[in-house]
Order: structure tokens, then sequence, then C-alpha cells
């Protein structure tokens, strides 16, 4: 029970390292709007991803990084040498909508396609890509539009940036090992990109499916953060995760649909987390088993010494549960300073 604890446990942090990612003093139901018109370009997908990149760079990530002054470094000099590599300016992208359908249930494979938009001629940008590519590419027309198809892995491990931070490397080889061999690039407009692999591209030039009701009205749960995901699971979690036939892996396995998303206040970051089940006494059966494995959480890190260990203390206690319907949430606030310890505990 112990082991299973700490991997659910897992899961809650990373969630909160993903709130780094989500930072922002001001809301703009502008920007929404702006995102959601991107999520409606996007095919039927199993998972959809909202990110606000503007504020992303300008305010989470100088934030969230405020206690670990050299990643936030690493992370600049990163972003000015993909610039200087490729001439894209990853600080031109205002906001990101990405889907993806997974392929299959063996292993982390799936398809992706993101749909960027920006302070950039779409035109111009692809010319960049091209010349970056040293003419290693091939084009198709696709619905009217030219797509240019490159060798992922190619390209990324010629320009990737290297960096002295073994956390920030290490990412960036994962994101060159999990490429598939070939990418795809198009614009939408004078202001918009697509790119992912050539099936997904050609769906979303196509047009003929859209992102379901159920995870397209997800995504909008909370209008105003600054990062959201949906997703549905419509054969269970165990189609996607390993897990024993147990009360826990019983109660995990009826999740439907997720959603989750954060945001900050004032000092404080957000999160909420959702899990749909199909019956509301799954749904029930799920909340009973959160709560007691929070029980568990208090009682074995009550005594722990050490910073990290008081704050994530301090996250069970603080994590609040409840259940509408066959709807179980949780919504958790970390302070910034909680925040800085963790961050700092990175190597």
């Amino acid at each position: 029970m112990k082991h299973k604890f700490f991997a659910l446990f897992a899961v809650c942090l990373l969630a909160l390292n993903l709130v780094g990612t989500a930072f922002a003093d001001t809301k703009s139901k502008k920007t929404k709007k702006q995102t959601n018109a991107l999520v409606a370009m996007l095919p039927a997908s199993d998972g959809v991803v909202t990110v606000d990149l503007k504020r992303l760079l300008n305010n989470a990530l100088p934030q969230i990084l405020s206690g670990k002054k050299e990643l936030l470094g690493d992370l600049t000099e990163a972003i000015l040498k993909v610039k200087e590599s490729t001439g894209i300016d990853i600080r031109q992208f205002d906001q990101l909508a990405a889907g993806f359908v997974v392929k299959s249930t063996t292993q982390d494979n799936y398809e992706p396609v993101a749909i960027v938009r920006g302070q950039y001629n779409a035109a111009s940008l692809l010319s960049v890509v091209k010349i970056a590519s040293n003419g290693k590419y091939k084009t198709e027309t696709i619905a009217g539009k030219t797509v240019y198809i490159f060798s992922a892995k190619e390209a990324v491990d010629k320009n990737k940036p290297k960096t002295q931070n073994s956390k920030v490397s290490g990412m960036i080889d994962k994101l060159v090992a999990g490429l598939s061999n070939e990418v795809a690039v198009t614009s939408l407009d004078a202001k918009t990109l697509a790119f992912g692999t050539s099936a997904r591209i050609r769906q979303t030039l196509e047009a003929k499916t859209t992102v379901g009701a159920e995870v397209a009205n997800l995504i909008n749960r909370n209008p105003t953060s600054v990062m959201s995901f949906a997703g549905k699971t419509p054969n269970g979690m165990s189609a996607l995760l390993p897990l024993d036939n147990d009360e826990l892996g019983k109660s995990i396995d009826s999740i439907r649909y997720m959603y989750g998303s954060m945001d900050v206040d004032g000092e404080n970051t957000k999160v909420q987390l959702m899990a749909k089940t199909t019956e509301t006494k799954q749904a029930q059966d799920l909340l009973e088993t959160l709560e007691g494995l929070q029980m568990i959480g208090k009682a074995f890190l009550g005594s722990a010494r050490g910073a990290d260990k008081e704050v994530y203390a301090r996250m069970i206690e603080n994590a609040v549960f409840k259940r509408t319907n066959n709807e179980v949430t949780l919504d958790l606030s970390v302070p910034q300073n909680d925040l800085n310890i963790v961050i700092g505990t990175i190597n």
C-alpha cells in the first residue's frame, strides 16, 4: 500500500511541476478565446492541451524559477540557442493547442499535432525552417496547402541547444528519443502554424473530424487558466497504466475522462485535477480511496524531517477532495515559498 501511495503522490507532484508552466498575474479572456479557436482546428483527439505561451515565457517561468536562478538561466540560454541555430524565436509564439491520439496501449506511443499562433509571418518562419534543414525535406499538397516533411530526429539532433543543467539536457534528449521519423509542418494562415505527424497534419487540413464535445467542454472548464488539459480513457486507465487488480486499481481503472488546470492567485499556485467515472458509485469508491491514501500520507510524513518532506506533508494536508455526481476533484493550493523549496531540490 505504501508503494501505491507514493505512485499516486508522484502523479500529484508531476502536476505540481507542470504548474511551473502556468504562472501569470492577469487573466485574459481574449487570449482564452483565441486558444479556443485553435482547439476548434484540431482533428479528433484522445487528449488536448492548451497553453498561453506568451504568459508562460514572460511571467510563468521567471516566477516559478525565482528560487533557482541557474535553472532559469539554462532555459533562457536554450531559447536563445534555438533562435541562433534555427532562426526560430519561441518567444514569438502566443498560444498553443495540441491534440494527440493513442496508437498503442503497450507503450508510450501516440500521434500528436500542435497548432501555434503568434506574432510572426508563418510563411517566413517556414522558410527559416527549410534553410535550417539544409534542403533535407519533401513536400506534399493536402487540401490546397503545401506541407513540408522533415526528418525530425536529424533536425533536432543538429540544432538542439547544449546546456550545463542535467535536467534540461535530459528533457531535450528524451524529446529527441520520443520523436517519430518525420515531422510535418504547414501554415494554416498568416499567423498560424501546424506541426506533427504527417497523418495528423492531413487530418487537420482535411477537417473531416473535430475534438469530441466532452473533451472540448472539459478543456474550457476553467476558462481563465493559463494551462489546461483534458482527455478520455474509454477503455479505462488500465489501457494506459499498469494497475493491480485490487481496490486501488479498480478505482483508478473506472476513470473515463480526466481534466486538469493550473493557475496562480497572488502568491499561491492552484492546481485542479478531475476524474470522471461512468457511475456515481465508482466515483464514491475513488473518493474514499483517495481520502484513505491521504490519511496514510499524513501519518507517514507527519514526523518527517527536512524542508522538502515538510512541504510534501503540507501539500498532502492541504489537498481537498470532493465528489459531485460521478466526478471527483482534487484542489490544491501551494504557496510560492513552498514551491521554491521543491524547485530547489532539482539538480
